[in-house]
């Protein structure tokens, strides 16, 4: 039985649940290939948004690169906030993209959610059984201890009346060639036939599959490889902290130009969905505490950084503290998981007086965050003697005779990823992990 060929005819349609980045990303490419895709979501205005042809993650359309209307008007893309209108076997493919975090800590609320929805199909007569692919991260595992033992207790068999896969994703949301068609994309499944399925059903759209001997270890594949990342920016954080007189972004830089070696810099600390949680999601299997101690002293490090940052300031003797960005990436609305939360509370810890700006964060978004009020950009920047810029948004590029006008009163600035770099600001900039910086 070809999925593909299935999907082809248009009878049959790929299930989304979670149109977040990574679900409606999912949807897109693969309506783009005209197969049909229906998309759940409970948020009622990102639904309404998808059906009128509008991307509902203002911050992807760059990324896609092309409008998706003509998809929508084709009825190849939808969106419901009803999930029994996925409940159907119509639905051949189920790709699962719901968030597997709460408060920084590995959830699998929602995700058992979604599977109970899924095992409803089980009461209805199937003549082609679902597959599942799991594209949220998953600690080491899940599959085993929660997921295989529900479908099991919901009377599927699995490989028989119901196929199962991991497929986690690595886009990087912030370059369009970095995306679900171009990067490498691991797979791993229960058994041969949910194997030479998944590998048909991802082909339509990756270019380069990958597949692992099961799905033990394309589920540990996401939280390991970032695992790695976070240790190494910790590392650079903590070397900086170590040597805070010396040059350590410049050793790093060069470090970097070693055949096997990435470069990583000093900064706030590692943010956004992955990263921060890859060692929560690894440790969170292994009960001994003497086990894997890299990646407790990662963590520890990690949350500490914004408080390091804070003492620093405050012995500084600057009281007025601007902090631009609060996503954890440039040109991206993403504050889940954003070390600039953290930063901020340490900072107000330290009495210090302290207001946001995000052009992608309306002020009430901004006070519900980090409950600091927000300010006008440029012209504000008049008002703080210290500026800490976190990230690289476009809107922070002014030309250089107008922010030296507004930054008159400012003695210390603090940039993260070298968003004011070029401006030749004299010795009151520092890069973070440059001489002097802490």
């Amino acid at each position: 039985m070809n999925y593909k060929n299935l999907l082809k005819t248009k009878k049959y349609k790929i299930g989304i649940w979670g149109t977040g980045y990574i679900g409606l990303s999912t949807m897109v490419y693969f309506s783009k290939k005209n197969i049909k895709c229906v998309g759940f979501d409970i948020n009622k205005e990102k639904v309404r948004k998808i059906n009128s042809g509008i991307i509902p993650l203002k911050d992807l359309e760059k990324w896609f690169g092309f409008n998706i209307k003509k998809m929508v008007q084709k009825g190849y893309l939808k969106a419901t906030a009803n999930p029994d209108d996925l409940i159907s076997d119509k639905f051949i493919v189920h790709f699962i993209a719901v968030p597997t975090e709460k408060d920084g800590k590995p959830y699998y609320k929602p995700l058992m959610s979604v599977l109970n929805n899924i095992a409803k199909i089980g009461d209805k007569k199937i003549k082609v059984p679902p597959l599942i692919i799991v594209e949220s991260t998953l600690a080491p595992k899940v599959s085993d201890k929660k997921i295989l033992p529900f479908l099991k207790k919901k009377k599927f068999q699995i490989g028989k009346n119901i196929l199962f896969s991991v497929a986690p994703r690595r886009d990087w949301f912030i370059e369009g060639v970095k995306n679900l068609e171009n990067l490498d994309r691991v797979y791993g499944s229960t058994d041969d036939h949910s194997a030479k399925v998944t590998k048909d059903i991802l082909s339509i759209v990756c270019k380069k599959l990958h597949i692992a001997t099961s799905y033990k270890v394309s589920e540990m594949v996401k939280s390991v490889e970032n695992a790695y990342r976070h240790m190494d920016i910790t590392l650079a954080n903590q070397l900086s902290v170590a040597f805070p007189k010396d040059n350590m972004r410049e050793v790093l830089k060069l470090v970097g130009t070693k055949w096997n070696l990435e470069t990583f810099h000093p900064g706030i600390g590692a943010g956004g969905y992955c990263i921060p949680l890859s060692s929560r999601y690894v440790l969170s299997q292994i009960k001994n505490k003497n086990k894997l101690t890299l990646l407790r002293e990662t963590i520890k490090t990690d949350d500490n950084m914004g408080l390091t940052i804070a003492n620093s300031i405050a012995k500084k003797k600057l009281k007025r503290i601007g902090v631009l960005g609060l996503s954890y990436k440039g040109d991206l609305k993403v504050s889940v998981l954003s070390k600039v939360i953290p930063l901020i509370k340490s900072l107000k810890k330290k009495k210090l007086n302290v207001k946001l700006f995000d052009p992608y964060f309306t002020k009430e978004e901004i006070k519900k965050a980090v409950n600091v009020e927000t300010f006008k950009f440029p012209q504000q920047l008049t008002k703080f003697d210290c500026l800490i810029v976190t990230v690289n948004h476009k809107q922070f590029k002014v030309s250089p005779g107008k922010l030296k006008k507004y930054l008159k009163n400012c003695k210390f600035i603090i940039d993260h990823e070298g968003a004011w770099q070029n401006y030749n600001l004299t010795d009151k900039y520092y890069l973070t992990g440059a001489s002097g910086w802490l």
